[in-house]
């Protein structure tokens, strides 16, 4: 018994040192962050200048005023329909990676062709929406070539739709990835057994793919939100600075110096993150399904 104990002992040991690097890392590059974030956010803010004297100025500023509020309710709505929209783009393609392409490199190459925009810049990606969705913009004349509009959609660009349209073609394969990696762990001979008993693919899919495939939507979600509540190159360039997210607040008031306010609008979209990243591992034990 005291021989089991000591190895106990050690176990344990070990498993704190192996700990200690990621805590540390965590405490002092995520925990400290975020406290400081919202200690700042209660500064004093004046033209020039930050004080640390606590005030809920910033605060009231930002829940009484009309523009920051409807910024914070574009951000939400914005990143609601590019979550719907990369997983209704996103899923169909897992689905034909992930179980229709049993050949393991031919799935490896798809991914990757899938994963090919990521190999120029972000700036570029964006910025090559230009041309495509402008009044003179390809859309626009491969439409009118077809005759099937007589004059060009200027809805297309400098609007919220070219934001969700842009955001929807740079953050769908983080969607794709998660759920075809989750399809392609499906077994084969479960869904010849469901056939062998009747099942159509109607069925098939709503019984056992949807559910098996649902912690990589989980994953997929998690990605795609994260990255979109916190988005604001996409909409600065492509709607013309029309559309303002939370993102965009931020970058703007760090670039006047008001450092309280820009803390108040960081703390806002963290809670956010928080939130909607909490909510959507309620969907699914991931440590139990991965």
């Amino acid at each position: 018994m005291p021989a089991a104990a000591a190895r106990q002992r050690a176990l344990r040991r070990t498993a704190l040192w192996l700990l200690a690097p990621g805590v540390l890392w965590m405490v002092l590059f995520l925990v400290l962050p975020i406290l400081m974030m919202v200690y700042v956010s209660f500064w004093t803010q004046t033209t020039f200048t930050i004080e640390p004297t606590l005030t809920v100025k910033s605060w009231v500023t930002f829940f009484t005023s009309e523009t920051y509020l409807s910024s914070l309710w574009t951000t939400v709505r914005i990143w609601l329909t590019v979550l719907v929209a990369t997983l209704l783009v996103g899923y169909p393609t897992a689905l034909f990676v992930g179980l229709f392409v049993r050949n393991k490199t031919l799935q490896t190459v798809l991914l990757v062709l899938c994963v090919i925009p990521f190999w120029t810049s972000f700036l570029i990606r964006v910025l090559a929406w230009r041309p495509m969705l402008g009044k003179e913009g390809a859309i626009n004349l491969i439409l009118q070539g077809l005759g099937i509009i007589d004059t060009p959609i200027e809805a297309l660009l400098f609007s919220e739709l070219s934001v969700v349209i842009g955001m929807t073609q740079i953050y769908c394969v983080f969607m794709v990835g998660p759920i075809a990696f989750m399809l392609g762990r499906i077994d084969p001979n479960v869904i010849e057994a469901a056939r062998d008993l009747g099942a159509g693919f109607g069925r098939i899919f709503r019984t056992i793919i949807l559910p098996l495939s649902m912690p990589g939507v989980v994953v997929g979600a998690i990605f795609v939100s994260v990255m979109v509540l916190g988005e604001f190159a996409t909409s600065a360039a492509l709607s013309g600075r029309k559309v303002n997210l939370l993102g965009n607040i931020i970058v703007t008031q760090v670039g006047s110096l008001k450092w309280a306010f820009a803390a108040v609008v960081g703390v806002v979209l963290t809670v956010i993150m928080g939130a909607v990243v909490a909510a959507l591992l309620r969907v699914v034990d991931l440590r139990k399904e991965l």
